[in-house]
């Protein structure tokens, strides 16, 4: 057994050569076929994210985790790990261990070993196996048989059915919710981003709009408000000094701010808080640390405290021009980082000077295409405002090109088509939606990129 044999090559194996043959059998034997190899986890947990395989149970979604050697798992200690818990496959080069693979919460999971496939003289080169250079994945590097304008039509297409799907989700939602707390909601959610995105949610409706709303009287001062509002939405959160453990518990509490919010959170007397535990912070970005994000949707209650949130941006998108209604939603969100937080990152984490905005221009933009211009189609239609749904719509189509994510980059290489192509805001979204309703659903035969297969 070659001991310098590199985890990068059965990486290469699993993404580019597994991916249609029909003679893999697990250590169990079991047979299995990747019908997508996921795409490339840059964060905590599994090397792999949203694969599919078929096996005798049917279509498997979830995780893969890559070893040189099976008993990597047991040494890593991935069976004592949570987030590990959505390994459906786990693939090595060589099985040297005769144990399951148990994940923390007890489930089994079957082995591939490469091995017995690729043959002991891969060496340290996936090459001498698999001279070929053919990706079995028809929809790799698709651009080389389709023309840009084909493409193109496809992502606009693609764009388009991503975002009627979100009218559709927020039409359902206002059957049930009501509307400015539907539109709450989804700013929160977009202000967690991907992993934060559900503790926000949360969040908003353990602390519904109509409550911190019900903080703006008019005869209280700005200063006075936006210190409630944050106050009780980092204290709801269980993110404020007195909260949390650590460096954080030890925080000056005699600084003026933050001996506000903890004074106001103390008269709440809330027993129903969240705790630090339920947030992601590893792997964050200073600039959008969760207490960052929920301290500028403070800053966004006081903006629109007289007319209310969801009046203040409907209104704001029924005055603006299509073409450049997107810059003014846009400024709609945006919230500079001053007072408190243009000197600290985080409750007693001092920052330098130029700290990053509380809303920046990216994640306003991300939220105006995700939420605000959805929900203002689906509102409209709900509310006989048909000119309010068509001129979302509009926007959404004339959206320049936002800010390029890790999904995006991963369908950029996979169908190897240039950045030039995703020109457009609706085109990103296209990107998107094939991969969350084809790709990572082993939908490949509904998919028109690859021939009829994806």
């Amino acid at each position: 057994m070659p001991g310098t044999f590199p985890e990068s090559q059965v990486v290469k194996i699993w993404r580019d050569r597994l991916p249609g043959r029909t003679d893999l059998v697990t250590e169990d034997d079991e047979p299995v076929r990747i019908v997508y190899p996921g795409r490339l986890n840059g964060d905590r947990g599994a090397d792999y994210r949203d694969a599919v395989i078929a096996t005798s149970r049917g279509l498997v979604r979830g995780d893969v985790e890559i070893h040189v050697k099976s008993s990597s798992w047991w040494a890593h200690r991935h069976h004592q790990d949570p987030v590990y818990n959505r390994v459906i496959l786990h693939v090595v080069f060589w099985h040297d261990v005769a144990r399951a693979v148990i994940l923390q919460n007890g489930k089994k999971v079957p082995t591939l070993a490469l091995h017995r496939f690729v043959g002991d003289s891969a060496g340290g080169s996936v090459d001498t196996v698999y001279p070929s250079a053919i990706y079995p994945m028809p929809c790799r590097n698709a651009i080389r048989r389709w023309d840009t304008s084909f493409m193109g039509g496809i992502l606009d297409t693609a764009g388009e059915q991503r975002f009627l799907s979100r009218i559709a989700d927020f039409q359902t939602e206002l059957a049930r919710t009501e509307a400015s707390q539907s539109l709450y909601q989804g700013i929160m959610g977009a202000l967690g981003y991907s992993k934060n995105k559900h503790q926000m949610v949360e969040l908003a409706g353990r602390l519904p709009l109509h409550r911190l709303e019900a903080a703006a009287l008019e005869e209280t001062p700005d200063d006075e408000c936006l210190a409630r509002y944050q106050a009780w939405l980092v204290g709801m959160a269980g993110l404020l000094p007195s909260q949390r453990a650590g460096p954080y518990h030890a925080v000056n509490l005699a600084e003026d701010w933050v001996a506000r919010l903890e004074k106001i959170w103390v008269t709440c007397r809330e027993t129903a808080a969240m705790s630090e535990d339920d947030w992601h912070f590893f792997k964050v970005r200073p600039g959008n640390l969760p207490t960052r994000r929920i301290a500028a949707m403070g800053y966004l209650l006081l903006r629109y405290r007289g007319e209310g949130v969801l009046a203040g941006l409907i209104d704001r998108l029924g005055e603006a021009a299509i073409e450049a209604g997107y810059r003014e939603m846009e400024r709609a969100l945006l919230v500079t980082a001053d007072g408190y937080w243009g000197r600290y990152l985080d409750f007693g984490l001092p920052g330098e000077r130029g700290l990053p905005a509380l809303l920046g221009r990216g994640r306003a933009a991300d939220i105006v295409v995700n939420v605000l211009l959805p929900f203002a189609a689906a509102w409209g239609r709900a509310n006989e405002r048909p000119e309010l749904a068509g001129k979302a719509l509009e926007i959404y189509r004339h959206y320049p090109v936002l800010a390029e994510n890790t999904l995006e980059r991963h369908m950029v290489n996979q169908l190897g088509i240039g950045r030039y192509l995703v020109s457009t805001a609706r085109r990103q979204q296209g990107l998107l939606h094939i991969y969350k309703t084809l790709c990572s659903q082993g939908k490949c035969h509904h998919c028109p990129i690859g021939r009829n297969s994806c």
